[in-house]
């Protein structure tokens, strides 16, 4: 099994509406990658988020779904590992397109799907990110029918069983994360993403760069060694991953916090480069990295997120 071992952080932080993100996109090309995590477990990247499937003898658990037009090639490829078995629960990490487009088709199959409550309010009246882009509501089957507050929840299939729970603020304050603990396995969401990228704060759908440090120490607690983390975008990682991927998002903000505590601007903040050290061990450019100051630095002063 591969296990990246250095862990990254996601890029960009604008989020696009669905719709735009698919737009041009060429999905026939896309091919789906398995990667068994034990106990009929398995990990699944194609173009969107990453999908952790729970295979039991009676159905399977599936954790996010990437886009609508891979619904297809998606469900052909865990034919092949469950065995034709149905999709009983499929669960949303958070709201964003590239995770949740796939939720009408997977509900046309017979799955419930599942997710805090959060997101289905998000999902259900359409949400604004950071640069006034708007995603309109999502149609009624694509909305979860089973939600949750923060106490968590558990479901089950024969053989299998996942605990969701819910960080307050986090990626977002829509986020699950869900873990499989017979196969000692859990899946991050966007609150994790390996590689050389820029985590996403999205803080006017209440996503936060101190919620997003918080749950990955909280995902740090629960593991040992021999965890398996999948993460919502990149490679599986492991607990020594997770722990170099928190230091550095501890690096990020408080490079950002010191401008905050400089009483600087944003657009100063902004000028005096201070990421330019994690940029250049990201391999990122100098837009990518404005834009990540500026993302810390309005999570910092507590900027007002939009109604869910």
């Amino acid at each position: 099994m591969k296990l990246a071992w250095t862990a990254g952080l996601t890029a960009a932080v604008s989020l696009i509406a669905v719709g735009a993100y698919a737009q041009g996109q060429n999905f026939a090309n896309v091919q789906i990658k398995t990667t068994p995590l034990g106990h009929n477990l398995f990990m699944l990247e194609g173009q969107g988020g990453n999908i952790t499937v729970a295979c039991g003898q009676d159905g399977y658990i599936q954790v996010d779904g990437e886009f609508a037009p891979l619904h297809d090639k998606i469900k052909a490829a865990v034919d092949r590992v469950c065995g034709g078995k149905p999709i009983k629960y499929l669960i949303n990490t958070h709201f964003h397109g590239d995770h949740t487009g796939g939720n009408a088709g997977f509900a046309k199959d017979g799955a419930t799907i599942v997710a805090q409550e959060n997101l289905k309010l998000r999902l259900e009246h359409g949400t604004t990110n950071a640069n006034g882009q708007k995603t309109p509501p999502a149609e009624k089957i694509a909305l979860p029918t089973k939600t949750y507050t923060n106490e968590g929840i558990q479901l089950m299939v024969d053989g299998q069983s996942a605990m969701v729970n819910h960080p307050k603020s986090a990626h977002t304050d829509t986020d699950s994360y869900v873990y499989f603990a017979a196969a000692d396995v859990i899946s991050t969401g966007d609150i994790v993403s390996t590689g050389n990228r820029y985590v996403t704060i999205d803080y006017k759908n209440g996503g936060s760069i101190n919620g997003i440090i918080s749950t990955v120490e909280t995902y740090i607690r629960m593991g040992d060694d021999q965890t398996k983390y999948v993460p919502g975008h990149g490679e599986l990682t492991n607990k020594a991953g997770l722990q170099r991927y928190h230091d550095q998002l501890v690096q990020i903000r408080d490079a950002v916090q010191n401008e905050v505590k400089s009483s600087k601007t944003e657009a100063q903040a902004v000028a005096d480069k201070p990421l330019a050290q994690v940029g250049a061990e990201l391999h990122t450019n100098q837009m990518q990295d404005d834009t990540m100051v500026r993302a810390v630095y309005q999570s910092l002063k507590g900027a007002k997120a939009n109604k869910a």
